[in-house]
């Protein structure tokens, strides 16, 4: 899960899985679009919520790597 703020509640972190995002635009706000078919207004910016999203990416890769080298 990722850690995100909705529009105007910085305050209020959510969590959101990244698999559930299928569009993220800038119109001029971050919009995600999720496979549900709900949108999101959040204050990160893309480039912030696709950092976040290749982070998890890496960090569940390195953890499978990690549990796959260890049963060896």
């Amino acid at each position: 899960m990722i850690i995100l703020h909705r529009l105007n509640h910085d305050e209020e972190p959510f969590h959101l899985n990244p698999d559930l995002i299928a569009v993220i635009e800038s119109s001029p706000d971050t919009m995600l679009h999720l496979t549900t078919g709900v949108k999101l207004a959040v204050s990160e910016s893309v480039n912030e919520v696709v950092a976040k999203v290749l982070d998890w990416r890496t960090q569940i890769a390195y953890r499978a790597l990690r549990m796959a080298n260890s049963g060896s």
